[in-house]
């Protein structure tokens, strides 16, 4: 159905031309889902992007061939291009909250795409949308229909994004990365709709994501990407089940294992590729000054006692009462001294509620909260000059958001240090941030950059090694490295894994990637709509769950079932 021969873009700037893919060739069968795995940058998102039409200005297709049947994608006016876009070939794209018009209803939305590319009536269009949404499965599908996107949860948000690719009946769909900001329940939802819809309907999919596990449980076919070009391409359980090439190879054995727990991450190297160490006598500077802070024993204890979040909801009428909801419903937890406790649940469960409570961003309603004995004061009781504003850093999901991006690095990193009084000296200052950014992996050169030149690992480092610089006992980590691709999510997991075990911290790690979390923690705990469902040592809860809510999710999680050493 699709036929891509050759394929070579390239993006101009001032400096000259910048080649993201060369030569790429694959094809996609009818009813078939096409994975393409790579690292950031490899050239994933541009092909889909040379597929459909919607190169940026800067990029250009310099040679190759596109054929989707018997239509030469490369002959179309911009004209035809326009209208087969949306008619015969859709895309869906990772964040669905950007792809839907916020002030737009779901109805509007779906009518409107339908009628851009059918001749009907806006009633027939209004029932083919109510026969869309009940396809992919929303329940009450015609009241639900008059419901605005900030009304859905992500998952159905995603599913209405669905809904807009397949309104016209389109032969291909492209899905870049659909699932990365969908938790577990949620994902394995959307993974069945796509292979359903494969099976039922014919459609061609080429799914794009940097999850090994996802593209192991629904894809066809596989194309491994590096640097813009084909590494590795054939059947899935082939590529992945036995690969030949050593990149590959180097790729599957940095997937976490659900299976077992690994000291280390591999990381995807291949034969003659090293990585630059830092130099031992700057990272020696910033180890010690940590050490002296923190000492050599383990962390504190956190014990969290009660803990009730309510928040304010809409008011039902003019003048009727406010329909409040509970986020988190009477949480009592405890964390061992300089252990990782993970945090799992779906969205909405309340996991970040609860890490925001701990750094006082969130007020809650009732419960205590001990670090060491020492009571923690709420959000509106722990003042800047509170001690536990120090002890009590967290490491957010986004760290471009998280970073100023109007300072360099330099200055982020310092501010800590002069905020809470721990260096009075601004050259010892400026050598401690430098020290830093090479205790985490970066050269110090860097810390003369703003955050939007660097990648999102290398952003993730900067926001580890700001939180470091505050000489912290408890570390809050949410969701890390659920954005980052898996060569450089094993890198920052390693990071965090000989940060905690060097300086004793105490960890609470919260994601939805149970594997990633096995590999992290010592202990576990399981929230469902704000309800703590259970607690426990981190290999008991993965030999078998109490909760059947916990067994659903650990059955949920994609994992590599491929018996080859690397995975």
């Amino acid at each position: 159905m699709l036929d891509v021969q050759g394929l070579t873009v390239r993006f101009r700037d001032r400096h000259g031309a910048t080649t993201a893919v060369e030569n790429v060739s694959m094809q996609v069968a009818k009813g078939e889902i096409h994975g393409l795995v790579g690292e950031s940058g490899a050239g994933k998102s541009t092909i889909g992007a040379a597929i459909m039409g919607l190169l940026p200005a800067a990029g250009e297709i310099a040679s190759g061939t596109l054929t989707l049947g018997e239509t030469d994608l490369r002959a179309l006016t911009p004209a035809e291009a326009h209208r087969l876009r949306g008619k015969r070939v859709s895309m869906i794209f990772q964040d669905p909250q950007t792809s839907l018009n916020p002030l737009m209803t779901i109805e509007s939305q779906l009518i409107e795409t339908i009628l851009a590319h059918e001749n009907m009536s806006i009633d027939a269009a209004r029932t083919r949308a109510i026969a869309l949404l009940e396809e992919i499965g929303i329940a009450n599908a015609a009241a639900r229909i008059r419901a605005y996107p900030h009304q859905f949860s992500g998952g159905m948000r995603q599913r209405v994004v669905i809904a807009l690719a397949l309104c016209t009946n389109p032969e291909l769909i492209i899905a870049d990365e659909p699932t990365t900001a969908l938790d577990v329940a949620v994902q394995a939802q959307v993974l069945v709709l796509i292979r359903r819809l494969a099976q039922t309907r014919g459609v061609g999919f080429i799914l794009i994501t940097h999850d090994i596990g996802v593209i192991a449980q629904i894809s066809d076919r596989v194309t491994v990407l590096r640097g813009g070009k084909v590494i590795e391409q054939g059947p899935t359980p082939r590529v992945l089940g036995q690969p030949e090439h050593p990149y590959t190879k180097a790729l599957m054995a940095a997937v976490p294992r659900l299976d077992r727990r690994m000291d280390r991450f591999h990381l995807p190297r291949i034969a003659g590729e090293t990585e630059a160490p830092a130099h031992r006598a700057t990272t020696r500077e910033a180890e010690d000054w940590l050490m002296a802070g923190t000492g050599t024993g383990p962390g504190p204890a956190l014990d969290l006692s009660g803990i009730t979040v309510r928040f304010r909801g809409e008011r039902r009428g003019l003048f009727g009462p406010r329909a409040d909801f509970t986020a988190l419903d009477d949480v009592s937890l405890s964390v061992r001294p300089g252990t990782v406790m993970g945090l799992v649940g779906e969205s909405g469960s309340g996991k970040s509620t609860l890490a925001k409570v701990i750094a006082a961003l969130v007020q809650p309603a009732a419960g205590e909260m001990r670090l060491d004995g020492m009571i923690l004061p709420p959000m509106r009781a722990r003042h800047r000059s509170d001690p536990s504003r120090r002890l009590v850093q967290m490491v957010f999901q986004d760290p471009y958001s998280s970073l100023n991006s109007r300072h360099r690095v330099i200055d982020i990193l310092s501010e800590p240090l002069w905020l809470y009084g721990l260096e009075p000296d601004a050259g010892r200052r400026d050598r401690l941030a430098r020290a830093m950014l090479a205790l985490v992996g970066l050269d110090a050169t860097a810390a003369d950059r703003y955050p939007h030149q660097f990648s999102g690992g290398q952003r993730q480092r900067i926001a580890v090694a700001r939180a470091l610089l505050s000489r912290p006992g408890l570390l809050l980590c949410d969701e890390p490295t659920s954005a980052l691709d898996v060569s450089i999510q094993a890198q920052i997991l390693n990071l965090l894994k000989d940060m905690q075990a060097r300086f004793g911290l105490t960890v609470l790690f919260i994601s939805h990637n149970l594997a990633v979390v096995r590999q992290m923690s010592d202990d576990i705990a399981v929230l469902k709509d704000g309800l703590l469902l259970e607690t426990g040592l981190s290999e008991t809860f993965f030999a078998g769950p109490r909760a059947a809510y916990a067994r659903d999710l650990l059955a949920q999680t994609p994992t590599v079932r491929f018996d080859h050493p690397a995975a």
